[in-house]
């Protein structure tokens, strides 16, 4: 296995030479002599995104990569939905994560977005049981309000009355980041400050998950000798891991000894959060055991999950109305309709959720957002035993199956000509109302058995943010920003996204 892992490297090191020489004229990578298509891809990772997107469109939704050879790097690409379909919903027994899953993903050990089968059908019973609760629901409400009362808007009076320019990535993620913390374990970290602290935790997050991303672009075998030598991405993966572990069981021996006391970390009428309701005898039905380790991979999961897909949104949303004043300015005319006639021209107003969920536009803004700009870009799949796809194309448990999302917005065949264009138009149904897209289709929320629970959460926060910044104030992109994606597992700004927030109405 060493000398297999040596002899990887060194193809590795050859590919990095010689990537001038392998340059495709027509964009579709070539498979050589042992190196498969590695050269292409490496030299191809910047822009990984768009690069997937212009292979799979001339290969029409589904392309085999070739990896090197003995690498077990042979990866079917597909964004045909009669295969995702096929994967997520009728076959969805054959298609687990897989142990390669687990272990691209290991930093969050044995949570819910890497388990398969039964530990994974209870894990999912709990939160299910956890995000209908009524104490959890009035929890969510009360959080995000809060935090967005007491947190966000401050910060946008305090930039705005001092004429500074604010980088709403950092800003969101910050937001989401202290939401999402308080949900999971009812203690605020105080992240979203006028100050903008250093949040290892939230730091550490992020190095986490560019250095999975890595794992899917190198041989396994050379990203584990990394590993083993402690150098590069993993590196960066261990001292990630060291922080998260540290943080997390740090407030998992907090919870419990509160607990122990008879202390609740909140009242019952103001809900109640996630640690909390894991430690309490109600959930001892379902089939786990609840310990510190069941606990602290689950409160990572929820963090990542969390924090970074309603923050990424939010980002890509707004960048998105600065470059369609149409599309903000029926948002803004929409929001006056749910607004009493003799407040509409008040200097400040406070949405309440049921109200936004009435809202098809700003709905369906926000779907487009999330069909062009995908908080998590691609997933991964394993057959179990070998298949056909519904086009074709066999696979076995030796391919990877990745679903690329972001590529998956921008294909005609699927969205039709205008499918570059921000058109919240596409979701909204003859009737006015808003318009179901199959899961299959849209799958920024996953389909199928793994649907994601937080799919109501995250809109109530993106809601109740995007509407408070855009009716109270005047957003506007600082000139001679250059936007793209990042190279990570989350669809990140790679820059961020430096505005300026000027008070929508005079003093």
């Amino acid at each position: 296995m060493a000398v297999i892992g040596l002899f990887e490297i060194f193809l590795a090191v050859i590919c990095f030479f010689l990537i001038p020489y392998f340059t495709n004229n027509n964009g579709m990578p070539k498979n050589y002599p042992l190196v498969g298509m590695l050269p292409d891809l490496l030299i191809n990772t910047h822009r990984i995104h768009d690069w997937a997107t212009k292979i799979l469109e001339r290969s029409q939704c589904t392309f085999l990569f070739k990896g090197p050879w003995l690498a077990n790097m042979d990866i079917l690409a597909t964004v045909d939905p009669a295969n995702i379909h096929y994967i997520m919903s009728s076959n969805f027994s054959n298609f687990p994560k897989g142990p390669e899953f687990r272990e691209m993903f290991d930093v969050l050990g044995d949570g819910i977005f890497n388990t398969d089968s039964d530990l994974w059908r209870s894990q999912r019973k709990a939160a299910q049981m956890l995000m209908n609760n009524q104490r959890f629901q009035k929890f969510l409400v009360k959080t995000s309000l809060e935090k967005l009362e007491k947190g966000l808007v401050p910060i946008l009076e305090h930039v705005a009355k001092e004429g500074k320019v604010v980088d709403l990535q950092d800003l969101f993620q910050r937001f989401t980041f202290d939401s999402t913390f308080i949900l999971v374990t009812g203690y605020d970290p105080a992240c979203l400050s006028i100050e903008f602290p250093e949040v290892p935790f939230s730091k550490a997050l992020e190095d986490a998950e560019e250095a999975i991303f890595y794992r899917h672009a190198i041989p396994e075998r050379v990203w584990k000798l990394q590993r083993w030598l402690g150098v590069g991405e993993e590196k960066k993966m261990k001292k990630a891991k060291e922080t998260l572990d540290r943080v997390v069981f740090e407030y998992i021996q907090k919870k419990r000894e509160e607990l122990s006391k008879g202390i609740q970390a909140k009242e019952e009428a103001d809900g109640v959060d996630l640690l909390t309701s894991y430690m309490n005898e109600e959930y001892k039905t379902v089939a786990l055991k609840f310990d510190d380790k069941f606990l602290r991979d689950t409160i990572l999961s929820f963090m990542i999950a969390g924090r970074d897909t309603t923050s990424s949104a939010l980002t890509w949303f707004l960048w998105l109305l600065s470059k369609n004043p149409q599309v903000e300015t029926k948002i803004r005319e929409e929001l006056k309709t749910i607004i009493p006639t003799d407040k509409t021209e008040a200097k400040w107003w406070k949405f309440d959720i049921k109200e936004l969920n009435k809202l098809a536009y700003l709905h369906g803004a926000l779907c487009e957002t999330l069909r062009l700009y995908p908080p998590v870009p691609f997933q991964h799949k394993v057959p179990i035993v070998p298949d056909i796809l519904p086009s074709g194309h066999r696979v076995t448990p030796k391919n990877k199956i990745l679903f690329f999302l972001y590529a998956m917005g921008r294909m005609k065949s699927i969205w039709g000509e205008d499918c570059l264009e921000f058109k919240p138009e596409r979701w909204i149904s003859e009737k006015g109302g808003i318009k179901h897209e199959p899961s299959y289709k849209f799958l920024a929320f996953n389909a199928g058995p793994r649907t994601c629970l937080g799919k109501e959460v995250a809109f109530i926060q993106m809601k109740t943010v995007a509407a408070t910044i855009i009716h109270n104030y005047n957003v506007q992109i600082v000139k001679g920003q250059h936007h793209s994606p990042n190279v990570s597992i989350i669809l990140h700004m790679m820059s961020g996204l430096k505005m300026i927030v000027l008070n929508k109405w005079p003093e």
